[in-house]
């Protein structure tokens, strides 16, 4: 018997490819350059050390702290010390599928930008990122990867456009630990049932008059999270061929009822509705939110962005219930524009290796990594998921352990079971507009006391649906 921690590197490979993921990907929105059984074997140009390339890459999100701000200006001079003729210049980002096309076709955003696993396969269609493979094949760890990460970065020409690159998650229940003690509840113990946490929600919200649980519902995140709700109860937005939209089934209902019994029956959500991933983080990090659910990846951003007290953290599980509940998964990808020269290119994979990839393979690196990191006081240690094998990513953490300043001993509600826990991808086909179409009904529900729950569904299905066929023409 493979023991918890061998078993989720299988669990992951499988979710992330359940309910015809690949093919659904493939088919609706590939890279029409014609399938191809192996990816392309063509050589890269290399780099001249002569060649002088200033390279705009992401950098941190809006807002961040001094410290996190000057980790990555260390980290910018060492990667140019190595590499003395590339300049690097970092700029400031969010993902928010809102304005990412106006943006991307404004010619605002960096030539190295972050993207979702759920909307490579349709960049790589609209060709607005490069063929990376021939770059990617020069990596010594190429052949590594976790196969069923990857494919979310590949065309139908058999080549990676996408690289995976960090925030591979698992969404967990945060919690502030700090009004779990104040509302006389246990912060060692939080709940594990949606009743247990509807029930501390109520207790947090009546006795400290904060908030006991917050629900974003802006930028895609309310669908995004709704989404996460009807996994975790046993249901699901799509088919599992991506061809069909299944917002009205039982989970999706029962998850809005329980939002809507939070916030019209027990008062127990505050009074702001408008949350999306950072006001929400900045909420919960300024001690107004009691619970909330999102990555179990966001402890960094929180640290880095927000400034939170260590001692007032929690990571637990979300709540599991039904047959086929299981929690979403997903992750970020490094891409580069379209518009990139040969030698942009060049040079981004040298940053897409050091900055994100290389301290997960090389002992050296983590370490140097690791100390940048603490010497800014910056997180060390936040649970992740593997992007390579799992094998791979418990040598990387004995790497880094001495260097560890997360406070893990308030996350093990949520390390100590995740690798059993079957692990969801999020809909495969047309997301960002099915995530579009249910953010409405988070916000009709929280903002209208007599929502009609079935109505709400039923136009966000139809919509919802006008979407996946026309992502499948």
């Amino acid at each position: 018997m493979k023991s918890p921690r061998i078993t989720l590197a299988f669990t992951l490979v499988g979710a992330l490819a359940l309910g015809g993921t690949l093919a659904a990907c493939s088919s609706d929105s590939g890279s029409g350059d014609g399938d191809k059984s192996t990816p392309s074997a063509t050589a890269a140009p290399t780099l001249d050390p002569n060649t002088k390339v200033t390279l705009k890459v992401v950098g941190l999100l809006p807002g961040s702290t001094k410290e996190a701000q000057q980790a990555l200006a260390d980290e910018v001079t060492e990667f140019q010390s190595e590499n003395p003729n590339i300049t690097v210049q970092t700029q400031d980002y969010e993902w928010k599928a809102t304005t990412f096309a106006a943006d991307l076709a404004g010619g605002t955003l960096p030539t190295v930008f972050e993207i979702p696993f759920t909307d490579a396969k349709t960049l790589i269609a609209n060709q607005q990122i490069s063929d990376m493979q021939p770059y990617l094949n020069q990596l010594p760890y190429a052949s590594e990867f976790n196969k069923n990460l990857l494919q979310y970065g590949t065309g139908q020409d058999g080549d990676v456009y996408a690289i995976p690159a960090k925030s591979i998650y698992a969404v967990g229940l945060h919690y502030n630990r700090d009004l779990f003690t104040q509302a006389g509840l246990d912060p060692d113990k939080p709940p594990t049932t949606w009743d247990e946490v509807r029930t501390d929600a109520k207790a947090i919200a009546d006795k400290t008059g904060q908030a006991g649980f917050a629900q974003m519902s802006q930028s895609g995140t309310g669908g995004w999270q709704l989404t996460v709700d009807t996994y975790a109860r046993g249901g699901r937005v799509e088919s599992e061929d991506g061809k069909t939209a299944t917002l009205t089934n039982d989970a999706t209902k029962a998850s809005l009822q329980f939002l809507k019994d939070l916030r019209w029956t027990d008062n127990a959500m505050g009074n702001n509705f408008n949350y999306d991933w950072g006001t929400i983080n900045q909420a919960f990090a300024a001690g107004k939110v009691g619970m909330y659910t999102s990555g179990q990846d966001v402890y960094t951003s929180l640290v880095q962005t927000n400034n939170i007290d260590p001692k007032m953290y929690g990571l637990t599980m979300i709540p599991l219930e039904g047959d086929n509940s299981g929690v979403l998964g997903g992750g970020t990808m490094a891409a580069v524009s379209s518009k990139a020269t040969d030698d942009d290119k060049a040079a981004a994979i040298k940053w897409i290796d050091f900055h994100y990839l290389r301290k997960y393979t090389n002992e050296q690196a983590a370490v140097t990594n690791a100390k940048t990191q603490v010497a800014s006081k910056q997180p060390v240690g936040t649970p992740e998921l593997p992007i390579f094998s799992q094998a791979q990513y418990e040598k990387y953490q004995g790497w880094i352990k001495p260097y560890v300043n997360v406070p893990l001993d308030q996350m093990t509600n949520f390390t100590s079971k995740i690798f059993d826990a079957k692990l969801v991808n999020e809909p495969a086909v047309a997301t960002q507009d099915v995530y579009a179409a249910l953010d409405p009904v988070v916000q009709a529900v929280l903002t209208k006391k007599d929502a009609d729950i079935d109505k709400l569904l039923a136009d966000a299905n139809t919509k919802a649906q006008r979407a996946i066929d026309s992502a499948g023409r």
